[in-house]
């Protein structure tokens, strides 16, 4: 079945979606400085799986405008939620993505009429120093050089993990998008890190967490999160469960589909 895309009007701007099948909708929320492209290989075996998918751009990202303000993650909460009443959808499940996964957690704790269960993937508590060099390190790497040097020192910065040129030249296109603009995702996280806890002790929901091995192993390598958090969160979370993607990297979504798949789909299934 063709996967469509269009655009929901809101008060900050357009956002961009991709939407196809038919069956229980799934919403696909994406990470810093990725977009719905994030999710190009999942979905059409969600759809197979007789799901309704949508994957949107988070302002700032991918096809939707940038916002007229710093937005929180309570913001681009609300966001999946007016794209669920544009779409006439009561009640989804929802997938997120590091950024996206704290943005489905917060849909979860703002508004869980909305959230039927919930997928929660390399969700990360970060500790205050984590915090500053997160934020750091996007505010230094996205500046738009006058020599054109940024375009050649991003190239090689994900090769070793990414393992496909083609793959590294999609995770760039969306990147560049997100150059000369604040850190709209970091800025949010940050500000959401400290109460994080606190509001994951709100989700109801039944939750999976998904920790990629890779992923966390290099983050830890860089200073910005810890395995032991995530194993932290998924006791915090009532009904939670947490699986380990075995040689999942921070790209995994894209590099593992069917792995991913499986898992999601047995746990929304059963």
């Amino acid at each position: 079945m063709k996967i469509k895309r269009g655009f929901l009007d809101t008060e900050d701007g357009q956002i961009h979606y991709r939407i196809g099948g038919e069956g229980e909708p799934l919403i696909l929320l994406h990470q810093n400085t990725k977009s719905s492209d994030e999710y190009r290989e999942l979905m059409p075996i969600f759809i197979k799986e007789k799901k309704l998918v949508i994957a949107m751009d988070f302002f700032g990202f991918g096809e939707s405008d940038k916002p007229p303000r710093m937005y929180y993650i309570e913001d681009y909460a609300k966001t999946v939620t007016l794209l669920l009443d544009k779409l006439g959808i009561k009640k989804a499940n929802i997938l997120g993505h590091h950024t996206g996964a704290f943005v489905g957690a917060e849909v979860a704790t703002a508004y869980p009429e909305r959230v039927n269960k919930l997928v929660l993937s390399c969700i990360d508590y970060f500790e205050e120093e984590e915090r500053k060099t997160l934020y750091n390190r996007f505010s230094e790497a996205f500046q738009i050089k006058e020599d054109g040097s940024h375009l050649t020192k991003r190239w090689p910065v994900r090769l070793s993990y990414v393992d496909s040129i083609e793959l590294n030249h999609r995770c760039l296109l969306d990147e560049l998008k997100c150059y000369g603009y604040p850190p709209y995702a970091p800025f949010a996280i940050m500000n959401y890190a400290e109460k994080s806890l606190e509001r994951f002790r709100l989700i109801n929901c039944k939750t999976l967490i998904l920790s990629g091995t890779e992923d966390i192993k290099k983050l830890e390598k860089l200073g910005i999160a810890k395995a032991e958090n995530r194993k932290f969160i998924a006791k915090t979370i009532t009904n939670a469960k947490m699986v380990n993607i075995e040689g999942g990297t921070i790209y995994m979504m894209n590099q593992m589909p069917d792995e991913i798949a499986k898992v999601v789909v047995d746990f929304l299934d059963n």
